[in-house]
């Protein structure tokens, strides 16, 4: 099919009246949508929540752990009575 031919079926579809549309689609496109909104609603709620417990979980193991102290020698024992 060439581009003259293409054009003119598209001329076709478009001047075709528009195809009848179903009396409760507006209303289950905003239901879905409205179920839509609350599911992404309710992830990014989840998400803010996971991330503020691992911040937590983080300041509390840096609190007991203290990772940046340097850990005592291993290699020699303490010397006493000089």
């Amino acid at each position: 099919m060439n581009r003259p031919q293409r054009e003119a079926a598209v001329r076709r579809i478009l001047e075709r009246a528009p195809a009848p549309v179903p009396p409760d689609l507006y209303g289950e496109a905003v239901r879905r949508g409205d179920r839509m909104l609350r599911r992404r609603q309710l992830a990014r709620r989840l998400w803010w929540l996971l991330l503020c417990a691992a911040a937590v979980a983080f300041t509390v193991w840096a609190v007991t752990a203290r990772p940046w102290v340097e850990p005592p020698s291993q290699t020699t024992p303490p010397i006493t009575g000089w």
